[in-house]
Formats: structure tokens, C-alpha cells, sequence
């Protein structure tokens, strides 16, 4: 707490939390009006109307999407995540963001016969938080930051195949709610073991480098092997390359997304977003993993750089090892997913059967080959770099034969092109050094992304309605006498609204008993 940027990522935590809530009390009670009960019962369509129905909705995709972290409600997301502690991070992003999505499963289990606007709003924000989320990523230069809007990102995804089956749903087409369903429970899954991968490799770089900032690390491949390829299995996952699991949860959204274009032309156009997103998200983890893992160390770090103890490694080997076992094995996840999707379309009848839809078969070989080769061409890079044979040498010399950390890509420079071409979304704010005379002193050169919604819209409009409530001030002077005055007008204008003034004028002016 004597640090003013956690304090600030605590008092916009504690204030979104609180707007969820009371968002969350409003869709509790218009729900107890329609049902006669809190508990959760399904609500017959015959005796709540659409305009009912779809305001329930609504007040459950801002309540539970404020809780996901859905854009544009994220706001409180990056840095709630990046000023916790990383084990803690691991927990806010693996698991309590799926809560919201939990809520919002089982309040549109509550509403029967969605129409097709329900599954159009939410395969929209979900490709907006997708697409946005790793754009904003792009951006970052606080490690964990950039996880956090990671984690945006693939709330996205969720939200896409939860957009296709309410969709399906609606149309009456039953692949379309088995493969969105299915794709959308598995990478919440998914996403709780790939992230909270990611933000325990984060703490034990974080630990050892002292800082957050990538620029300031390199080259922590070599003295933290153990976490460096346990961080690469986590960016591997989250990309969704095979063979880990992160592919075979937005494939099944891919494939779904893929077949509505002839009856949903609109819904398919979400399928080159997906694909986007996946570009997008290996281009920023290849700027992570070379900037802090590769090179060599760009600033003098406070602390020693050290590999982390088993009690760290030993977490990031468990969910690493799942991360695996998904990807490699995904006919282990199948029944659990057909079982939910069964429940989820209810009485319109058992659907296709999953592995009808999606090539299991074909998926398990493919990944099974690829974890083959891959296992093979690490052994032999191994053999050789680190075989009897092998001499020390410079790998490319280019015209100089001294390297130094300064002559390395940074964060800043990997992405610089990505982020320019995105300037519109992003509008980056670069300080560029000035330099001067004969002999200029040493500049530095420095470039941030900031938050939108955040510091475009929420706090310049809370500025804005704090000016204007300070006006109100002169109102508090301290004294009980005012105070006491104040309480006298206001019962008096109460008594004024309850009285009959009608009776009263006529009584005044014509003389007619009250």
C-alpha cells in the first residue's frame, strides 16, 4: 500500500466491483418480479414479454460482463492484474474472470428461445474484446500489464462461441450451439491453465529480475532455463498453436464460426477476426519471449538473476503438463463437453454429437506428430549446442564484432511497426529524445499505451462531475443550524407533495369545503 499506483488499481477495483454488483441487484430483483422466486427457475416466455426478457439479459451481460472483464467494461482489469501479486494475478485471471462467465451461463439458461440480436451482441463484443485485447497487448511494456490485456482478449474468444450457440440457438441449428458451446467451455478451461502458467513464469522472472519492465530484462533464458521453457509452453498455449490446447478450443470455435457463412453471413466474418487474433498474439509473444528470454540483459538489475526454487517450478510443471495432456489428448475432455452441452440445449433435444462435428481423430494425429518433431529437434539443438564437439563463436558479426545489449531489439522496436499500423485504435504517445549541440548529453527514448476507455472516457468524464459537484459545497458550512434548516425544506416540500392541492385551491378561491 505505499505504492500510489497499487492503491489506485485497489480504489478503481473496489468501485468497478461495486458497479457490478449493484448492476447484479437490479437483474436479481426484475428476475424475482417475473418468477415470484430468487431461485434460478426458467422463466415461461408466455408470461414475460420480449421487452422483459431482453432487458434481464442486458442487465446480466453488463453485471457479468463487468465481472469478465469484457471490453468495453475491462477498464479495471490491467491494473488490478498487473499490481498484484503474481500468484494472485494467476488466480484473478484463471479463474475469478470465468466467474462472470459462470453467471452468465446460468442466467441465459433462465431465458428460453434467445432471439438472434442476443447472439449478435455477443459475438460482437466478444470479436471487439478479442481483436482489441491483443492490440492493446502489443502495446505494453509492463510485463504483467501485457498479460493482463491478454486476458481481455481471450474473454473475447469465450464470448464468440457463446455469441455462436445463442445464435444457433435461435436459427434452430444445433451444430452451431454444440460447436460454440463446446469451443467456448473448453478454453475457459483452457485459458485457466495457459494464463496462470504465464503469470507464475511472470512472478519468477519478476522475482529474480526485480522489475516488470521488459526493457529492462534479456537474456534470463540462461540463468532460469526451467522457467524460460515453461513460460514457452504457456505463450505456445495462448497463441493457439498445436500442439498444446489453446488450438484445439478456438478451432472448435473456427469450425463453428466457418459454417454459418451461407445462413449467417454476418457471423462468419468473425472467423478472419479469429484468425487475426492468433497472428496478432504470436507477434507479441515472439516480442515477450526475445525480449526477456533471448539476447542479453539490457540494464543492471537489483536483484542476482537466479532460476527459481520447486516451489515455484513445480506449479508451472503441473499446469504446463495439462496444457499438454488438453492439446495432445483432447478425447479426454470430450464427454464432460458433450454432457454440458446436452444440458445446455435443453428441451430442444439431444444435437450432433461433437465428434461428429470436429475431426478428433485428425486433430490427436496431427498434434501427436507435431509434439513428436518437436521433441526430436529439441534433443538434437540440444546435442549440438551442448555436445563434446560444439565451439564458442559469434552467431553473426554484420560488421561488428563487439556486440552489446544496446545493439539488441527492444520490446519498443519489435512491436513499433504493429502498433503504428494500429495507431487509430491505440494512439501511442511517444517522447522522443532531444539532442543537441556538438556533443549531446544522453537521451532516452520512451512510448506508451494507454488505456482508452480508461483515459479517454472514465477519467476525464469523473473530473468533469467532480468540478460540477464541487459547486455544490457551499452547502456544507459545517454548521448544525444549516443543517437543521435543510431538513426543515425538505420535510416541508415532502408535505407539500402528499398533500391534495387541488381540494386545497379550490377551497381557497371558491370557497368549497376540503
Amino acid at each position: 500500500d505505499h505504492k500510489s499506483e497499487v492503491r489506485q488499481a485497489g480504489w478503481l477495483y473496489l468501485v468497478s466491483t461495486h458497479l457490478g454488483t449493484l448492476i447484479l441487484f437490479g437483474l436479481f430483483a426484475l428476475l424475482r418480479n417475473v418468477s415470484g422466486t430468487f431461485e434460478f427457475e426458467a422463466i415461461d416466455p408466455a408470461k414475460v414479454g420480449g421487452g422483459v426478457r431482453t432487458t434481464i439479459f442486458l442487465l446480466a451481460l453488463a453485471g457479468f460482463g463487468l465481472k469478465a472483464g469484457m471490453m468495453p467494461l475491462h477498464f479495471w482489469l490491467p491494473s488490478a492484474h498487473a499490481c498484484a501479486p503474481s500468484h494472485v494475478s494467476a488466480i484473478l485471471s484463471g479463474v475469478m474472470l470465468k466467474i462472470g462467465i459462470y453467471g452468465l451461463l446460468r442466467t441465459l439458461l433462465l431465458l428460453p428461445a434467445p432471439p438472434v440480436m442476443w447472439g449478435g451482441l455477443v459475438l460482437l463484443l466478444g470479436t471487439i474484446s478479442a481483436v482489441v485485447g491483443v492490440l492493446y497487448a502489443l502495446g505494453q511494456h509492463d510485463l504483467k500489464r501485457l498479460l493482463a490485456y491478454h486476458s481481455v482478449e481471450n474473454i473475447g474468444i469465450i464470448l464468440m462461441g457463446l455469441g455462436l450457440a445463442l445464435i444457433g440457438q435461435a436459427r434452430a441449428k444445433p451444430e452451431w450451439v454444440v460447436l460454440g458451446m463446446a469451443g467456448c467451455l473448453l478454453h475457459v478451461w483452457n485459458h485457466s491453465l495457459f494464463k496462470s502458467l504465464l503469470f507464475l513464469g511472470a512472478g519468477s522472472v519478476i522475482h529474480s529480475a526485480g522489475t516488470r519492465e521488459i526493457d529492462r530484462m534479456g537474456g534470463m533464458a540462461k540463468t532460469m532455463p526451467k522457467t524460460a521453457l515453461f513460460f514457452f509452453i504457456g505463450a505456445v498455449a495462448i497463441c493457439g498453436l498445436p500442439p498444446l490446447n489453446g488450438f484445439v478450443s478456438e478451432l472448435l470455435v473456427y469450425i463453428g464460426l466457418l459454417q454459418t457463412h451461407t445462413a449467417a453471413p454476418g457471423a462468419a466474418l468473425a472467423a478472419p477476426a479469429l484468425a487475426m487474433v492468433g497472428a496478432l498474439a504470436l507477434a507479441c509473444f515472439v516480442k515477450v519471449y526475445g525480449a526477456v528470454f533471448l539476447g542479453t540483459a539490457r540494464a543492471r538489475r537489483t536483484h542476482t538473476g537466479h532460476e527459481s526454487g520447486k516451489v515455484m517450478i513445480f506449479p508451472m510443471m503441473i499446469l504446463a503438463g495439462c496444457c499438454a495432456a488438453v492439446g495432445l489428448f483432447p478425447v479426454l475432455v470430450l464427454p464432460a463437453l458433450e454432457s454440458v452441452v446436452t444440458q445446455w440445449m435443453g428441451s430442444a433435444g439431444r444435437g450432433p454429437a461433437l465428434s461428429s462435428l470436429f475431426p478428433m481423430n485428425a486433430v490427436m494425429g496431427v498434434t501427436l506428430s507435431l509434439a513428436v518433431i518437436l521433441l526430436i529437434t529439441l534433443a538434437m539443438a540440444r546435442r549440438r549446442l551442448f555436445g563434446p564437439t560444439s565451439a564458442a563463436a559469434l552467431t553473426w558479426d554484420c560488421g561488428y564484432a563487439r556486440p552489446t545489449a544496446r545493439m539488441q531489439y527492444t520490446a519498443s522496436s519489435l512491436a513499433q511497426f504493429l502498433v503504428g499500423l494500429f495507431r487509430v485504435v491505440l494512439r501511442p504517445v511517444t517522447h522522443r529524445p532531444k539532442v543537441q549541440g556538438a556533443f549531446p548529453r544522453p537521451a532516452h527514448f520512451h512510448s506508451h499505451v494507454d488505456d482508452a476507455v480508461l483515459g479517454g472516457l472514465l477519467i476525464p468524464g469523473w473530473r468533469r462531475m467532480r468540478n460540477w459537484l464541487a459547486g455544490l459545497r457551499v452547502f456544507q458550512q459545517g454548521s448544525v443550524q444549516s443543517y437543521i434548516l435543510y431538513i426543515l425544506i425538505i420535510l416541508l416540500l415532502l408535505l407539500l407533495l402528499t398533500m391534495p392541492l387541488g381540494d386545497f385551491a379550490r377551497a381557497l378561491f371558491h370557497g368549497e369545503g376540503m
